[in-house]
């Protein structure tokens, strides 16, 4: 017997032409695009089609935009294929943002007031730390703790001996560990990285340094959006990000929805617990195949899906 868990994707697997195939052959999925581009005034489905990569880029643009691909997929799938979510998996799962998708997913928010949120998050995660003051920085061929410790000896400035931010911000498994903080610790946790022969490390072209201490003014945001929120129980439970355990409390969500803006996300741990579960299918729902990768990586015995295409649609659904 399959046991299928469904999981999200994070910032970072947005393209120009994403959902445009899908809008075109679905009217379910014209239907969420329409409806996000209505609750945030704004044509985002065209910019998602034709861009420009730049303005689609944005923080505030990537996450409503990555949000609305993936609940498109899954409205085709209810829609056009009859699929139940809560009998087809056991579980959801999304990488930073795609935690809202989700839990939207599931039930326990509506396309519209996901996309509100999004906007509000993205907004003000790029206005937290003011431009060229972060960073982040990708570590390939380490695990978290070393990753921990090389954060640990490049926080402190050589110049003033004055501690600065720099932290793992995604442990996203088969051997990859994202850092972020203040942009001179990162550089110097990549020199220190090259130094102690870590396969590779290098910047990411990122407009703010996420899941870090330097994202306190963006979480102080979050919690006093959420608060009012009206999120429900899902349906399946949640895998959370920060706890990387399931959730089905309405405030337990909200605390750890919070939490996400300034902590580290659990990638590669929630991965093993799901499996720990008894996940033995991962199906990716929405734009890229980054999360799929991560998947055979750190799960090789499970079965992987990624879901973001009409072709892909239909293949699953001769599945189920």
């Amino acid at each position: 017997m399959v046991v299928r868990a469904f999981i999200f994707p994070g910032q970072g697997s947005q393209f120009v032409g994403m959902g445009q195939d899908l809008a075109a052959a679905f009217g379910a999925a014209r239907d969420v695009l329409g409806e996000v581009d209505e609750i945030l005034s704004q044509r985002l489905s065209k910019l998602m089609f034709e861009g420009p990569a730049e303005d689609l880029t944005l923080t505030e643009n990537a996450q409503p935009a990555l949000m609305a691909v993936s609940l498109a997929v899954l409205r085709v799938l209810e829609r056009e294929g009859g699929m139940n979510l809560a009998e087809k998996a056991v579980l959801v799962a999304g990488h930073s943002l795609g935690e809202y998708s989700a839990l939207a997913a599931a039930g326990g928010l509506s396309v519209a007031e996901t996309a509100r949120l999004l906007r509000l998050r993205g907004s003000a995660m790029q206005k937290a730390v003011a431009p060229g003051e972060g960073a982040m920085a990708a570590l390939l061929g380490t695990d978290l703790d070393q990753a921990t410790a090389i954060c640990n000896d490049a926080a402190i400035d050589p110049e003033t001996g004055l501690r600065q931010i720099v932290q793992p911000a995604n442990d996203n498994g088969g051997g990859q560990v994202v850092i972020s903080g203040n942009k001179a610790a990162v550089e110097r946790a990549v020199e220190l990285s090259r130094q102690r022969g870590i396969k590779r490390a290098l910047l990411l072209p990122v407009s703010a340094p996420f899941h870090c201490a330097l994202m306190a003014p963006a979480a102080d945001a979050m919690e006093e959006a959420l608060a009012t929120a009206p999120i429900a129980a899902p349906m399946i439970p949640l895998v959370s990000n920060i706890s990387a355990a399931k959730m089905t409390e309405p405030d337990d969500i909200r605390r750890l929805l919070v939490e996400q803006v300034t902590g580290m996300v659990r990638w590669r741990e929630s991965m093993l617990a799901m499996a720990s579960m008894g996940v033995s299918s991962f199906v990716e729902l929405g734009a890229g195949k980054v999360l799929s990768g991560l998947a055979k990586r750190i799960v090789p015995e499970a079965e992987v899906l990624s879901i973001g295409t009409p072709a892909d649609i239909e293949g699953f659904l001769k599945t189920l």
